[in-house]
């Protein structure tokens, strides 16, 4: 019998290669009446294995409420190093301001972190943390553009803090993703944390995805040193 993925079987190969995304859908956790059988199975078996699967639901629900707020303090860090990054960018922005044109609207927007506003949804988070992108880049263009802007050190400093910064953003969410994996797969698990997941009307999380501005720079830009 052949190999069933056999990299050597040209029709196979997808030569022009597959973009990945993340799917934007949140999956219920629901139970069928299968479910509720077996509950009523194990107080009719006695009152010992009843007990002993009420406590396990209680230990379940415990850890998922854990899970739930391990998921928004990875976000909150998110949030945090994002905030950081916005200040400083508009620090360097107002000394760039005679050198180069910066997109006003994106700058209100981002402007939000430091007036204290939150972008609590996920959605939002990505869609601040694009914005932010944006004008990093133009002030990065504006920054190899003009060679006397190197010698000015305050911008120097805060250019290098940008990218430390960006670093710290990117294993933030690398580490958000991970709880959110752990939760999407933990809340499916049957009997247990599948039957209290579903009670309490649990969703899967969607994970960090960048946006397809950024996708295709990646595949068009090419960095040299």
């Amino acid at each position: 019998m052949a190999n069933e993925l056999d990299e050597l079987d040209e029709s196979l190969v997808n030569k022009e290669g597959r973009e990945t995304h993340v799917i934007e859908k949140q999956i219920p956790v629901k139970v069928g009446p299968g479910s509720t059988v077996f509950q009523i199975m194990l107080w009719v078996l006695g009152i010992i294995p009843g007990l002993i699967f009420l406590i396990m639901k209680i230990k379940a629900q415990n850890y998922l409420r854990g899970l739930q707020q391990k998921i928004n303090h990875n976000a909150s860090q998110i949030d945090n190093y994002i905030e950081q990054r916005v200040v400083i960018l508009q620090n360097v922005a107002a000394l760039l301001d005679k050198a180069v044109d910066l997109d006003k609207d994106t700058m209100t927007k981002v402007a939000k972190y430091r007036g204290g506003g939150r972008a609590d949804a996920d959605a939002e988070r990505s869609e601040i943390g694009s914005a932010v992108e944006s004008i990093s880049r133009t002030i990065n263009v504006a920054f190899e553009a003009y060679p006397d802007l190197k010698a000015h050190k305050e911008i120097a400093d805060a250019m290098q803090q940008n990218s430390y910064l960006q670093k710290e953003i990117t294993a933030a969410r690398e580490i958000y993703n991970d709880t959110v994996l752990l939760w999407n797969q933990e809340i499916f698990k049957w009997p247990t944390k599948m039957i209290v997941a579903a009670k309490a009307g649990y969703t899967s999380r969607i994970p960090f995805s960048t946006s397809q501005e950024i996708k295709d720079r990646n595949r068009s830009e090419v960095f040299f040193k």
